[in-house]
């Protein structure tokens, strides 16, 4: 949605994606989105795409060090900006601003404080599609790794949980939308749960 938004915005010129994966497993962390699916959206998408390798279980230190490696090397390419899809954790945003401030960079946040029930029902009727590829067990019943972001899972959700999973309730994978030059062709997979709370279905190209 973030990325949506800044392409539609003529104030900004979207040049990169960066994301950061775990060596261990070769997925993204937290969504735990294999490698290979990655690819497929950079490519549906046609940005290039930068990966930033952590440990399995990184410290901030070495999540800071990594990225501000990877965005100096950006900065030296004359970028200066880096797009945020943040909605409103005031402390996660301040954490970002810290970081980059401390290379001379700055963020953008494209959809910062829009209502997330109404962002939810968007995301759906603009004709994004996504499944849930993590959710977090003690927000959010396992049951709900791998289902639909629809109007069906709007429905059965808890009313403590944020629509768009704000507060870390669970995470998706989107395989179809505006943003993409053509749907990705995935299949969910294995259901595995890790730390004792975090529940994992994965996704699989087909």
């Amino acid at each position: 949605m973030a990325l949506w938004t800044l392409r539609n915005d003529p104030h900004y010129e979207v040049v990169a994606l960066l994301t950061t994966l775990t060596e261990k497993y070769q997925r993204v962390v937290m969504q735990g989105i294999r490698e290979e699916v990655l690819d497929l959206q950079a490519e549906a998408i046609g940005l290039p795409l930068h990966k930033v390798w952590l440990s399995g279980l990184p410290s901030n230190d070495e999540y800071e060090t990594k990225m501000n490696s990877a965005l100096g090397a950006m900065q030296a390419e004359g970028i200066n900006h880096v797009a945020h899809g943040d909605l409103f954790l005031e402390d996660v945003r301040n954490y970002r601003e810290q970081n980059l401030a401390r290379i001379g960079m700055k963020g953008v946040y494209p959809i910062w404080q829009r209502p997330t029930d109404e962002m939810a029902r968007w995301f759906i009727h603009q004709g994004f599609r996504a499944r849930l590829s993590c959710v977090n067990g003690e927000q959010l019943d396992a049951r709900f790794a791998g289902r639909d972001f629809d109007t069906a899972l709007l429905q059965d959700l808890p009313e403590d949980v944020d629509p768009c999973g704000e507060n870390g309730e669970f995470h998706t994978c989107v395989t179809a939308g505006p943003i993409f030059r053509e749907p990705l062709d995935v299949k969910t997979g294995e259901r595995v749960t890790m730390l004792d709370r975090f529940h994992y279905c994965d996704m699989l190209p087909t």
